[in-house]
């Protein structure tokens, strides 16, 4: 156990807790200025935001928003892990929501095996959207940002065009909603009734089990390994027999693949269907959730269910008199805050290891020099 304990560097553990802390306290102060401003108490939104967002029904909602947020999170941390930048998370993850709806729509397979073609669909959609910003990168060298951007606003484009009356999709009695073919009921993902407290979608056991994969293969394979490395420093990487260009493109397949999950919550376990209400943006919100994580499963975790909470408790606010806005300034901060924090550990957590560094060579000098006047 002791020698477990020496391996642990508490220095550097201490850091990694330190920057997301330190994000979200500031946010706090600078929220609560904010409110401050608006002429209303801060102590007063803060109590209502905190009875509220505990409350058993909301903890049911939280985990719900909590699993799409957590599957955005883990898309964007694999590229963050390879020093990329998916910001076409959104546009992967709907479109491939939207060719999934499509062929759950048409199919009349069991459940048992309707649902796993849904998901490899979406999986697919998602990953080989992803791929063509890797390609891009590797043999034209176009920047993914702004590859992954425009194939955001084609993606948009697409689905709007199919998803009109006529093409694929269909309007409901009242005229309104334009959306895919329902699912047939066999392929309903299950939820469970928790009472009162409202219906826990199930496909929070499928996010379960893309962080442990994500976790495993980043951190116990060779393949993550490689990644890594490829993030650090792609010379030491390709000086070591790491195909680069072959870890680009895989990783934004990889990345893509695990974005094709995000719309599925709401495809299978909600709405059934693909519409013009299907929920936008959670792309972007995965890049603040991956930040505030620090692209590690439990970080992202933890900070997908503050997202959830966040989004729930000032909703009530809204209801109580204060500015819809302040969601969005929290939000805001909060990412704001995490950029500066985590620059701030890491100068910090430089400087130490400077520090430490430097006092090692000066013990060893001194050593050396004991032991020449001791001969």
């Amino acid at each position: 156990m002791k020698k477990l304990t020496q391996r642990i560097d508490k220095e550097r553990l201490l850091l990694g807790v330190a920057a997301p802390l330190l994000a979200v306290v500031a946010a706090v102060v600078v929220t609560a200025l904010v409110i401050l401003a608006t002429g209303k108490n801060p102590i007063d939104a803060f109590s209502e935001m905190g009875t509220y967002g505990i409350a058993s029904d909301s903890q049911v909602y939280i985990l719900n928003k909590a699993t799409t947020y957590y599957l955005a999170g883990v898309a964007v941390a694999v590229g963050f892990r390879m020093n990329l930048f998916n910001i076409g998370v959104d546009g992967q993850y709907r479109l491939a929501a939207f060719i999934a709806a499509v062929l759950g729509g048409a199919l009349t397979a069991p459940g048992w095996i309707a649902i796993p073609l849904i998901l490899v669909c979406a999986m697919a959609t998602g990953a080989l959207w992803a791929a063509i910003a890797g390609v891009l990168k590797v043999t034209r060298g176009v920047s993914e940002v702004i590859s992954t951007i425009m194939l955001n606003a084609i993606a948009t484009s697409i689905i709007a065009y199919l998803l009109q009356p006529g093409q694929l999709g269909q309007l409901d009695p009242a005229g309104t909603l334009v959306s895919t073919k329902p699912l047939p009921q066999g392929s309903h993902l299950f939820n469970i009734d928790t009472g009162a407290s409202g219906i826990l979608d199930g496909f929070i056991f499928v996010a379960v089990v893309v962080g442990v994969a994500y976790w495993f293969t980043l951190g116990r394979t060779r393949f993550g390994f490689d990644l890594r490395t490829v993030g650090l420093s792609e010379s030491a990487a390709s000086a070591s027999g790491v195909s680069v260009k072959k870890m680009v493109v895989t990783s934004m397949i990889i990345s893509g693949g695990v974005a094709g999950l995000i719309g599925m919550p709401t495809l299978l376990n909600e709405s059934y269907q693909y519409d013009n209400s299907f929920p936008v943006g959670i792309g972007f919100t995965g890049i603040a959730i991956a930040l505030l994580g620090r692209n590690n499963p439990v970080g992202i975790a933890l900070a997908a269910l503050l997202w959830g909470f966040l989004e729930r408790s000032t909703n009530h606010l809204e209801f109580q008199g204060y500015d819809k806005e302040i969601l969005g300034v929290i939000q805001g901060v909060i990412v704001l805050c995490v950029v500066i924090a985590y620059e701030v550990v890491r100068r910090y957590g430089l400087k130490r290891q400077q520090q430490r560094v430097g006092a090692e060579l000066a013990a060893q000098a001194a050593a050396t020099t004991e032991n020449q006047e001791v001969a």
